[in-house]
């Protein structure tokens, strides 16, 4: 059974920062590029970050860059996404998902264009004043 649990969300003040997994099972991780989702009250779900399966190469939301960073763990299966200098606009349920042999220097169109092949249930994360 395919599985990606994310986890690590909470509330947290202004400025402050988080630590989200996304942990995987059921699939040949090391295949599959992660990429991390939001989707905020009342607003579209949006890509935020991406780490390609075999070059590593990495896509970031521009409204992120440089406050998030997506890794991943090979051998143990789970890819993170440390978020800092936390805003108000981050506030979201985050979801990880999978695509199986994507790379993110191949992209020819907005990143959003393309689809995953597995979800997780999402973690809730709370930015407050």
């Amino acid at each position: 059974e395919v599985q990606l649990q994310a986890s690590g969300g909470g509330l947290v003040q202004a400025g402050g920062s988080l630590r989200l997994s996304c942990a995987a099972s059921g699939f040949t991780f090391e295949d599959y590029a992660v990429a991390w989702y939001r989707q905020g009250p009342g607003e579209p779900r949006e890509g935020v970050a991406c780490i390609s399966s075999a070059d590593g190469t990495i896509y970031y939301l521009d409204s992120v860059k440089g406050r998030f960073t997506i890794s991943r763990d090979r051998a143990k299966n789970t890819a993170y996404l440390q978020v800092n200098s936390l805003k108000r606009e981050d506030t979201a349920v985050y979801y990880c998902a999978a695509r199986r042999n994507f790379t993110v220097a191949t992209m020819t169109r907005p990143f959003d264009y393309y689809s995953m092949d597995y979800w997780g249930l999402g973690t809730q994360v709370t930015v407050s004043s």
